[in-house]
């Protein structure tokens, strides 16, 4: 079973997330042709402090494109 895994800044929505594994799903089925019952999606949220970018913690001000 293909497994797809997001890793993100919390502060998503649970439709958001929905709409994310649904899209990344029918991407795949689109791909691969596998049949959208066998591929999981996880979305893990990670708190801004403990997610960094060239040294600087979104917490402390250092943006990502969203």
């Amino acid at each position: 079973m293909p497994l797809i895994q997001v890793k993100q800044v919390t502060g998503r929505s649970v439709e958001q997330k929905r709409a994310l594994a649904r899209e990344l799903t029918d991407a795949y089925v689109r791909a691969t042709g596998a049949s959208a019952e066998n591929i999981w999606v996880t979305i893990e949220d990670v708190p801004a402090e403990s997610w960094a970018i060239g040294g600087t913690t979104v917490a402390d001000g250092r943006t990502i494109a969203t």
